[in-house]
Order: structure tokens, then sequence, then C-alpha cells
């Protein structure tokens, strides 16, 4: 590749990683062309991009932003894998596939600032994600209305099941 292809090559990724949310950095020799194929589907699907490039080019691209720091976790051949939506969606798919196959080994990754080792990322792995957290936000917006109400309701419907036990009670004792 000639220094214009490379420069061109620094030029986007650099742009890209300042919108990024998190990255996660893994090795991925001795996997076949097929495993990787469907790695990268699944990242994909989860909106993460899969990128193979060279550490030299990736060094070149970090040096002067916010992800400079992991630059420590670039040696030997790298899987870059980032998001600029969910900061949990690459970690979630690459600890799935370092389970997967063990050829595939998770070296660290960025998140907020820094930079997490093998553990940190499988840690991150298991936080929610951006679609659980809304679903429970909602969940404990709702719940406030619901209890409220259930309280206003609570008299009305206490008053029914006292009439409807006295009307029982006085159709037992007229059939007696």
């Amino acid at each position: 590749m000639d220094k214009a292809g490379k420069e061109e090559i620094v030029v986007d990724l650099k742009s890209r990683l300042t919108k990024v949310t998190s990255i996660v950095l893994a090795d991925f020799r001795g996997i076949t062309v097929q495993a990787v194929t469907r790695a990268r589907d699944d990242f994909r699907a989860a909106g993460c991009n899969y990128q193979v490039i060279k550490n030299t080019l990736i060094e070149h691209a970090i040096k002067g932003t916010k992800v400079e720091p992991m630059a420590k976790l670039l040696k030997g051949p790298t899987a870059l894998i980032w998001t600029d939506e969910d900061p949990s969606a690459p970690a979630k798919v690459a600890t799935k596939w370092a389970k997967e196959s063990e050829k595939f080994v998770i070296k660290g990754g960025f998140v907020d600032g820094q930079v997490l080792d093998k553990a940190g990322v499988e840690s991150l792995a298991s936080m929610p994600g951006k679609d659980e957290l809304r679903a429970t936000l909602l969940a404990t917006f709702l719940s406030g209305p619901q209890k409220f109400l259930q309280t206003i309701m609570a008299a009305q419907q206490n008053f029914v099941y006292l009439l409807d036990a006295h009307q029982r009670k006085s159709s037992e004792g007229s059939a007696a």
C-alpha cells in the first residue's frame, strides 16, 4: 500500500474514532475465514464496526485523540471493534465470540476515557444495553402512576367487596 493510501486510512479512522463510545481490541489469529465472516456479521447486527488494521496505522490515527491511552494494547494482530451507539454492544459480541472460539482472544478495550483489560471488557459485556436501560427507565416511570391509581381505587374496590360479602351473607341467611 502506498503512502497516500495509508494516510487516507489514518484520516478516515481518526474521524471515526472521534465519535466512538467504546472499543474492543481482539486477537484473531488462527480463526477461519468463515468464522471471521460470521463474527463480522454479528458485530454489524449489533451496530458495531469490525476492522483489521495495522497497529502502526492505528497508533497514528489515535495520536492526539481521547482513545490514545489504548495504544499500549496494540501488540500482535489486532481486530478493532467499535461503536458510536451502545457502549456495551462490542463487548457483548466479543465476549460471546471469545467463549465460542478459544482463538478469538480479547486484548482489552476503551470506554468513557478508560482503558479496559480483558476482565473490564467482560464486566462491560454484563452491563445492560441501551434498550434494556430504556425499558427499565420506562418501567420506573410507569410504576409511580400505577401505584397511585391502585391506591385511589383501593377504597372503591374494598367497598364493592364489602357489599358483595354482605349480599352473600344475607342470601345465605334467607336460604336457611
